[in-house]
């Protein structure tokens, strides 16, 4: 299988798109991204809404209805979640070179 041309994604745009498995909002995204990285990663506003536009024009994310008309909220699409699952399967294969090599 070929590997896409999106490879390898940002530490911050794998963190973003598995933050929104679920729907959330910009806030609930940063939040997560920390959550997840273990308060390795942390995400100023611009820069998250600067990565959810750009994950948008991507077609990786989309907006989802909300009960809350003051926040988006924003949600995987299939398109995302496949390039999330490539990623996903490139770092494994990445750590079983390392493990191979004892590292």
């Amino acid at each position: 299988m070929n590997r896409s041309k999106y490879l390898p994604l940002t530490e911050t745009t794998y963190l973003v798109l598995l933050a929104l498995i679920e729907p959330g909002h910009g806030y609930v995204i940063m939040q997560k991204v920390e959550e997840l990285s273990d308060g390795n990663v942390r995400i100023a506003a611009g820069t998250m809404y600067g990565a959810i536009d750009n994950l948008m024009k991507l077609k990786w994310i989309q907006s989802v209805p909300s009960s809350d008309a003051r926040r988006k909220v924003y949600q995987i699409t299939d398109a995302g979640l496949s390039i999330l699952r490539e990623e996903t399967n490139r770092l494994r294969s990445m750590l079983a070179i390392a493990d191979n090599l004892n590292l």
